[in-house]
This record gives structure tokens, C-alpha cells and sequence, in this order.
């Protein structure tokens, strides 16, 4: 079967979401679906607690907020991109406001915010504790305004078509049926999330798999700048679960095994070296993690069943201020870990939770590929650079799914009808030998080959020995071989359900081919870059070294399915390189 329609938006999140009422919004005759993997209110916006950052106080400025951007990417940022950021966060954040998003209150009435680190400035709005939750069902419920919003709940996307250069739509599976369907569009935007669960130990969801980086990169398109994979420093041990940033702004200390805070012996990016005592927990992230790294090697970690880890002390907050402000944090510790915050330490380690890298794109969310657009954690604008700011990617979701939305819909506006005879010929061939793969590969069955989590989990420990908080040269080469080595036993991997509904084996297999292409690109691009930089710590080349890679990594796919890395200069429009600070 084939549907069609003008603006086809993969992922229900907050990026996809904002993308198809900006769509609607910009035309009123245009034509546009939303296919998620799973019900939009599942997606993984919903999860983000701490809040959005945006310009709002009195004593705040853009500049301000541009500057610390472009400081804790550690100048790896497009800074075009970071002013329009910047300048278009709060307009979105009223917007959501109007649209009935319940951000919490000062008692004068006025927006609350707070602090969030490496920014200078208190201006991160939120929702208690909970402001992914309060922000997707604001832009759900808008969303279920428009009769011209269709969407596609629970399908699976397999693949781009592409015919002359241009996108023309997908192939895609319905879930509860099994159903393989074609989906024409003149342009496709793909706000499907990022990719954390290439590694073992996450705050992202099971969904979280790179599915739209893979189907781009497969399509042509680069991803850039791949070997930034942030870590959060505060990740609750076994579970991979988020203690969201806003229990440090709201006073949280990291203490180590002695009950010491630790994170006055490192230098955070202070120039004097030595961070405030108030502020410390509130140093960049990739900082944080880093300093935990040299606390586990020193010995001064905790040991527990899942690796070391340090404590988070929230009791001297008060049971009121939790209850008011971090009532989610508290009930995941009783959930997840049975123990109350109020008079509890929470154990934490840095886990992986957020993709800096992503799909190429200009400040529209403009992909190489004629049609095709990204934005959110899928998309690499880049205003994140080595290292994204807490709070700063909400606003992104909001600020860049509106560009790229509006940007898709001009694009419909102006591309030639379906009925073009030559293009769809092409289109119809190619979804044809997708269907055909999609048979074949659900048949996958033989006693003796390996099952699908076997290579998995062997991809996931590839990544956090060769690729996590530090690097080598010898890391990374070994990691290329073992992936290639997975790449080869996926080929003859098994699966034992055969069946078509609802068949999540199924899709595990497909989701695997997604997660070891982008694995690959992580790896490759991290052995390519020879410094150190935000989220990228190399043991053999500690500094950064701006002559040779003050620029953004392309990863391109060669006809043959090998990889080549190039570079693209970074866009400098008004801070020139220096040290990064935090905290004045």
C-alpha cells in the first residue's frame, strides 16, 4: 500500500512535534503526517527534568547566554547558529506558556528559573521536575488541533527513498500488524531522537537506537561531529536513570567515599583553577565526569555490584524544598533505589545521556539531501559543539523543529506534484526491494548462529571501553575491529520470532543494524580527531589543539558501505577561540 502527503515528520518528541505545527502553521494547504515508533507521549522528551533554558531575567542578556554556549561547546559551536538559539528560546518558551504549559512561579507570579551548569545566569524555566513531561503534552495537545496533522502511531521506519538526489519518502512497518507500507512525501524531516543505547550504561530510552541517523546517513547525508557523546555526571548505578541537573542548581553536593566534595581538587574552567564552593557541582558536564574518572583512579570512589560511584547529598535541602522542587528525584530513589533523598544519600556515576553529534544541517535544519531536514538530538546544527549546556536542549527541540518545520513546508510549497512518472517509477522500485529485504530478513532463522543480544551487548562494551569519558589512539583502533568484526556477525544473526504482530525481535534486528552503523561513525570520527576537547578526551593528545581541528567532523557512506571522515571549519562570527569559564 502507499499514502501520501506533503511533510512527513519521523518522531513524535518535542522536535517532531514543534516541526509539524510549524509546518501547519506556515501553510495552511500543506499535507503533513507524523510517524513515531511508539505514542507520541512516550517519546523521549518526555523523560527530561530539569528544564529549558531561555532569557528571560532582568539581569540576563543574549549575549550572555550566546557566550556561555559558545564557551562550553569549547568553540566547537556554529555561532550564527547559537545567536539565532539564543534569541528565538524565549519566544518559544512564551509560546508553549500561551499554549498552556505550566511553568513553575516565583510568588510574584513572575516565570521561575534556575540555575543549570555553566551558565552564568539563573535562566532555566521549569516545571518542577518534570519539564519534558509538561512541555510534550503542551505540544501534543496543540498538536491535536489541526485536521491536518495525520499521524502514525507504533510504525517503524526502514527506509529514506531517495531518487536523483532527493528524498521522496519512506518504507515503513505498522507494528501491530506486520503491514509494510509506502509513505510518498516531498520532503521528510527527522526528529527521531538520539542514540545512547549504543552504550550499556544510559539515561536514554530503549528507543533511544539512532534509527534517524542511520536511515540519513544511509541516504546520503553526513553526521557530524559524532564523537562527542556526552556524559551526565549524575546517573542513578544499574538502572542508567537521570538525577536531573536541578538537584545540584537547587543546592545538591557530590561528595566521595570520604564525605569530601571532591570537585574542589579539579579544575572545572575557572581561571584561578579553583571553583566557588557553592557553584562546583554546577560545572559543565563533561568537567564533572571527568573529575569523577580521577576519583575512581585515585580510590577515593565507593564500590558497589555496578562499578564505582559517589554520593549525591540532598538532605540539608529540607523536606519541603524536595517536595516543591525535586518531587520526581525523590521518587525515582524510593522507586529505583529504595531510599528517601530527605535523609539518604543517592549513589550516582556519570552515564551516557546525550548525542552532541548528529545528521548535518544548516540553520534551517537543511540536510545535503534535496527534501530532507532534521532537528533535535538527531540533528547537528551545531550550537552544542564538544559539550552541550544543561537545559539547553529543550529550547533546542523548540527553537530548530520550528525552523526546520517551516523551512519543509516552503519546500512542499514549491517541489513538483507525486505524479512525476520518471520519479516514481524509481520510488516504486526502491520500496519494492525494501519490502523484499524486509521479508527476507524476518525469516532469519538457523539453530546455530548467534542470537541479536549476544552482538549487542558486545557493541555496548565496545563503546564504553574504546569510546567513553577518555580515548585513545590504541582504544579506538581496537573498537574499529571489533565493530567491523559485529557488523559481519550481524549478517548471520538470528532471530526466533517470525511472526508479525507486534514482533519487537523484529525490530530489535532492525534497530541493531542502526546502532552498529552509528556506533562506527562514533569510533571513527573520535580516532580521526587527535585532541582533546569537551566531551572528547584523548589520553594520547591531552590538549586542544585549535591549528588542526577547530573544525566540525563529516562522516560520509561510500557506495561500498566503508566511511570517510572530513572537516568543516568552524563559523565564528563574534567570540574567537579562548579558555573556557565558567561561574563569573
Amino acid at each position: 500500500m502507499t499514502s501520501t502527503c506533503d511533510v512527513l515528520v519521523l518522531g513524535g518528541g518535542g522536535a517532531g512535534l514543534r516541526a509539524a505545527i510549524a509546518a501547519v502553521e506556515a501553510d495552511p494547504d500543506v499535507r503533513v503526517a507524523i510517524i513515531s515508533k511508539v505514542y507520541p507521549m512516550r517519546s523521549h522528551t518526555v523523560s527530561a527534568e530539569g528544564g529549558a533554558a531561555g532569557v528571560i531575567a532582568a539581569d540576563d542578556s543574549l549575549d550572555e547566554h550566546a557566550y556561555d554556549t559558545v564557551s562550553g561547546s569549547d568553540w566547537l559551536c556554529d555561532q550564527e547558529a547559537v545567536e539565532a538559539f539564543v534569541r528565538e528560546a524565549p519566544e518559544e518558551l512564551l509560546r508553549l506558556e500561551h499554549w498552556g504549559c505550566p511553568w513553575s512561579r516565583e510568588p510574584d507570579g513572575r516565570v521561575a528559573v534556575r540555575a543549570f551548569g555553566g551558565m552564568k545566569k539563573m535562566r532555566t524555566w521549569f516545571a518542577a521536575d518534570k519539564t519534558g513531561f509538561h512541555l510534550l503534552h503542551t505540544l501534543f495537545q496543540t498538536s491535536l488541533r489541526y485536521e491536518r496533522i495525520v499521524r502514525y502511531d507504533e510504525w517503524f521506519v526502514t527506509r529514506l527513498l531517495v531518487d536523483d538526489g532527493r528524498v521522496r519518502g519512506v518504507v515503513a512497518i505498522e507494528l501491530m500488524s506486520g503491514r509494510i507500507e509506502t509513505i510518498t512525501a516531498k520532503t521528510v524531516v527527522i526528529c527521531a531522537g538520539g542514540c545512547g543505547r549504543v552504550f550499556p550504561f544510559t539515561t536514554n530510552a530503549n528507543i533511544k537506537t539512532g534509527d534517524g541517523m542511520a536511515l540519513a546517513f544511509r541516504a546520503g547525508a553526513p553526521l557530524k561531529d559524532m564523537e562527542f557523546v556526552q556524559y551526565h555526571p549524575t546517573g542513578l548505578p544499574f538502572t542508567g536513570i537521570l538525577i536531573t541537573e536541578a538537584a545540584r542548581a537547587e543546592g545538591g553536593l557530590l561528595l566521595n567515599k570520604d564525605g569530601y566534595r571532591y570537585l574542589q581538587d579539579y579544575d572545572l574552567g575557572k581561571p584561578d583553577s579553583r571553583p566557588v564552593l557553592r557553584s562546583m557541582e554546577l560545572g559543565p558536564r563533561d568537567r564533572l565526569s571527568q573529575a569523577f574518572v580521577k576519583e575512581a583512579e585515585k580510590g577515593r570512589t565507593v564500590d558497589s555490584p555496578y562499578g564505582p560511584i559517589v554520593h549525591l547529598d540532598l538532605r540539608h535541602l529540607g523536606e519541603d524544598v524536595i517536595n516543591a522542587k525535586l518531587p520526581f528525584v525523590r521518587e525515582l530513589c524510593l522507586s529505583y533505589e529504595h531510599i528517601d533523598p530527605v535523609r539518604e544519600l543517592i549513589p550516582v556515576r556519570p552515564v551516557v545521556h546525550y548525542m552532541m553529534g548528529g545528521i548535518h544541517t544548516d540553520i534551517v535544519g537543511a540536510t545535503p539531501v534535496a527534501g530532507l531536514y532534521s532537528a533535535g538530538e538527531a540533528a547537528c546544527v551545531s550550537i552544542n559543539g564538544a559539550n552541550r549546556l544543561g537545559s539547553n536542549s529543550l529550547p533546542e527541540c523548540l527553537v530548530f523543529g520550528a525552523r526546520a518545520g517551516r523551512a519543509a513546508a516552503e519546500y512542499a510549497a514549491e517541489a513538483p506534484d507525486h505524479d512525476d512518472a520518471a520519479a516514481g517509477h524509481a520510488t516504486a522500485a526502491q520500496a519494492r526491494d525494501e519490502i523484499r529485504r524486509l521479508e527476507h530478513e524476518l525469516q532469519r532463522r538457523d539453530e546455530g548462529r548467534e542470537p541479536i543480544s549476544t552482538i549487542r551487548a558486545e557493541m555496548q562494551q565496545t563503546l564504553e571501553e574504546g569510546a567513553g569519558i577518555y580515548r585513545s589512539a590504541d582504544s579506538l583502533a581496537k573498537a574499529a575491529d571489533k565493530l567491523h568484526e559485529l557488523q559481519e556477525r550481524y549478517a548471520r544473526a538470528r532471530i526466533d520470532d517470525h511472526s508479525r504482530t507486534f514482533n519487537t525481535e523484529f525490530v530489535a534486528l532492525l534497530e541493531l543494524s542502526c546502532m552498529l552503523d552509528v556506533a562506527e561513525s562514533i569510533v571513527h570520527c573520535a580516532l580521526r580527531r587527535e585532541e582533546s576537547r569537551g566531551a572528547h578526551q584523548r589520553t594520547d593528545f591531552p590538549a586542544r589543539d585549535d591549528q588542526r581541528f577547530l573544525a566540525n567532523s563529516l562522516i560520509h557512506r561510500n557506495a561500498d558501505g566503508s566511511m570517510r571522515v572530513e572537516y568543516l571549519p568552524v563559523t565564528v562570527t563574534r567570540w574567537p577561540p579562548g579558555e573556557r569559564v565558567y561561574g563569573r
